[in-house]
């Protein structure tokens, strides 16, 4: 945040976590994560986009729950630059970018049993996931220092086992209760140079569009008083 009135007010206030929660002075690399849901949640919690409560979004499907720590990247968004990026290496047309900030996988060997919390992690990899022609990539981080996960420093690292299960749920979590097909797909798993790529063009996406938001909203506090 460019001007200091903001800093005053997040001591009063609860930042909003898509737009208020600054994604770290060394992202790409670091980057500060918000989890909206864990391995133990058996229901999808998402932040609501307008006033930035967590959500109730739906029941998780059978027993299909998410293996890691599950949320988004404060101050990004897939649209214009993520959608090119999925057509260059899909090699298809009219991919759109599915209009959220860009969602994380955070990798943990503690046991930690609340969301809505904030986590610094470091990128490894990520999936390309195409749903309905939409990109949503799922960027795959391990929590900063965490004891087991921070000796990891690209997807290759991983066991198969654990992208495994990390595939199995985003071809699964959406899929109607009789489908056969799958509501959407991965087409790639990437390493820790493309996440940091996808990474930063979801923040000029977000520049692109919320650039102005800072300066309309210190305008408008400042008003009453110049």
């Amino acid at each position: 945040m460019k001007d200091p009135l903001w800093s005053l007010m997040g001591m009063l206030y609860q930042s909003h976590p898509w737009h208020g929660v600054p994604i770290g002075k060394l992202a790409p690399e670091v980057i500060t994560t918000y989890i909206e849901i864990v391995p133990s949640d058996t229901v999808k919690y998402e932040v609501d986009k307008i006033s930035g409560h967590l959500k109730l979004d739906r029941p998780q499907l059978f027993s299909n729950v998410c293996p890691t720590l599950y949320g988004f990247v404060p101050q990004t968004l897939c649209a214009g630059q993520v959608a090119e990026l999925a057509m260059a290496r899909t090699g298809r047309t009219g991919i759109v970018g599915d209009d959220d900030p860009l969602d994380i996988c955070v990798l943990t060997e503690r046991n930690i049993t609340m969301g809505k919390i904030l986590v610094q992690a470091t990128p490894i990899g990520g999936f390309r996931l195409i749903d309905h022609n939409e990109a949503d990539d799922k960027i795959i981080a391990v929590m900063k220092d965490d004891p087991v996960y921070s000796a990891y420093r690209d997807i290759a690292d991983c066991p198969d086992a654990l992208i495994d299960r990390l595939r199995h749920y985003f071809l699964t979590y959406k899929q109607a209760p009789g489908e056969d097909k799958p509501a959407c797909e991965i087409t790639h798993v990437y390493g820790r140079e493309e996440a940091l790529d996808v990474i930063r063009r979801s923040q000029n996406d977000y520049n692109e569009i919320f650039s102005g938001l800072e300066d309309l909203l210190s305008s408008m506090l400042r008003a009453p008083n110049e």
